[in-house]
């Protein structure tokens, strides 16, 4: 039902359902809470409250919008970007030898980001295939339907990316999932150490591949998205490990200041501690 409700509509009902998750006690509005307070630190409390609701209500806009990205015709779904920043300069990019990393972070609506960014351009998405046999083969569907490829999280998918970056195509990453020990090393997000994948760093200086961050930059009152290229921190491309992590990071850094709000607070992003330490603590699932 949400594919055809209108956005506007969707926006109003995110509000209500956001105002919810707002008031009552839950994990998702601790963690929020947990993550605003951790990375701006110098904020007021009044201040993070009010970023805590507005990232609910965004995160809620998020979920009730996916019907749009993945049922909804693709013209429709490419419709809902309204104007873009910066795609000149992600096109030549992508028109050169070296092949394109476009980080993705769970900012906005990635879903809808990433099939505006990719349509008519050779492209190839890394994706972490569920468990469930069922809403896997739904992913990969709905994914794939502008001609994206699909590459899983193992050896197998990094190869398929190498050889892209090779051809010159689009490797799309979501740059800001906690990776397993194996992939990651800690650098700081606002400050704050978390676990941040080491495969773009490698791709880099494998394949010379240039490297963009986006997002669909939702707007007020149901009108659509801007979609956003800014090419990544400079330091990314450092063969030095530590400097291309704290690259990546501040390259995820700036698109979200650009949209505090839309970000994906309520994940765990700081979950995995260099003492192993609890970050989070129990948290109520009330």
């Amino acid at each position: 039902m949400c594919a055809w409700l209108p956005l506007p509509v969707l926006h109003v009902l995110a509000r209500l359902w956001g105002g919810l998750l707002y008031r009552l006690p839950n994990r998702m509005r601790e963690t929020t809470r947990k993550n605003l307070a951790t990375c701006f630190p110098a904020r007021s409390d009044t201040e993070v409250d009010r970023l805590v609701r507005e990232s609910l209500v965004h995160t809620a806009a998020t979920a009730l919008e996916m019907g749009k990205a993945w049922v909804a015709p693709l013209p429709t779904t490419l419709k809902l970007v309204q104007d873009s920043e910066g795609l000149s300069a992600f096109d030549a990019a992508v028109a050169g030898p070296r092949g394109v990393i476009l980080l993705a972070p769970h900012l906005s609506n990635w879903e809808i980001f990433g099939f505006f960014a990719c349509e008519g351009r050779p492209a190839n998405f890394m994706y972490q295939p569920p468990q469930n046999a069922g809403l896997d083969k739904l992913l990969r569907t709905v994914r794939s339907r502008n001609g994206v490829n699909l590459a899983p999280t193992n050896r197998k998918g990094v190869a398929q990316l190498l050889s892209a970056l090779k051809r010159g195509e689009i490797v799309g990453i979501l740059p800001d999932q906690v990776p397993a020990d194996a992939g990651g090393a800690f650098a700081d997000f606002y400050g704050e150490p978390a676990l941040t994948m080491t495969l773009v760093s490698k791709l880099i200086q494998r394949t010379g591949a240039q490297v963009f961050c986006g997002f669909a930059e939702r707007l007020p009152h149901g009108k659509g998205f801007v979609a956003v290229f800014e090419p990544a921190d400079e330091a990314i491309y450092s063969a030095d490990l530590q400097e291309s992590l704290a690259g990546l990071n501040r390259s995820v850094e700036s698109v979200v200041n650009r949209a505090l709000p839309q970000y994906q607070w309520e994940y765990k992003r700081f979950r995995r501690r260099p003492d192993n330490s609890e970050f989070y603590g129990s948290q109520d699932p009330a």
